[in-house]
């Protein structure tokens, strides 16, 4: 079974374990699947507007990501009290730890490690900033995100490293065993 024979027999089930916690991408479609309850996940394709809630939410999609990629190669997708446990700790790592942690677990190669890094600056000054005029995009020379080009920039450097998050997202989701959990789900 695959992936997306795994999704078609799921969306059918009248009833789901509360045992899995899994966020799934199939092809361009992603489902979140917590708590006994399936629905859908973010959009594969990344919209990102000239404004700062805009900006920080795109991070926040991606800090989620990475915490589920950190899920499944520790707890796969049990939501028991070591899913809960789990997620308590990564809610107290910094991004920039995590971000290193993949790059020590060859889950990042150095150069996505650098350009996430880089983007994620970007992330840390927007927090702190009450507009996108106060924050700057550094890929090789410091760019403002209030200028076009530098909008620009940032738009197409942050798509990037969203197609590849969700390419390194898949590469761990195709280690499940999607007929035993399957068998876990029903039961």
């Amino acid at each position: 079974m695959n992936v997306s024979d795994f999704v078609v027999i799921i969306k059918k089930q009248k009833k789901i374990s509360p045992k899995t916690r899994l966020y799934i991408i199939d092809k361009n479609k992603h489902y979140f699947l917590n708590d006994g309850i399936f629905k859908n996940g973010f959009d594969s394709k990344l919209t990102i507007i000239k404004n700062r809630d805009s900006v920080l939410s795109v991070f926040s999609k991606m800090a989620f990501l990475f915490d589920e990629i950190i899920r499944l190669r520790i707890i796969t997708h049990s939501n028991q009290n070591d899913s809960k446990e789990l997620l308590y700790l990564l809610n107290l790592i910094p991004i920039n730890r995590k971000i290193r942690t993949f790059l020590d677990w060859g889950v990042f190669g150095p150069e996505y490690t650098r350009d996430m890094s880089r983007l994620f600056e970007v992330r840390n000054d927007t927090v702190h900033s009450v507009s996108l005029d106060e924050v700057t995009y550094n890929p090789k020379n410091s760019i403002s995100l209030s200028s076009v080009g530098g909008f620009k920039k940032f738009k197409i450097d942050m798509g990037k490293a969203w197609e590849n998050l969700l390419k390194i997202y898949v590469a761990e989701q195709e280690k499940i065993n999607w007929n035993r959990l399957l068998e876990e789900i029903k039961s």
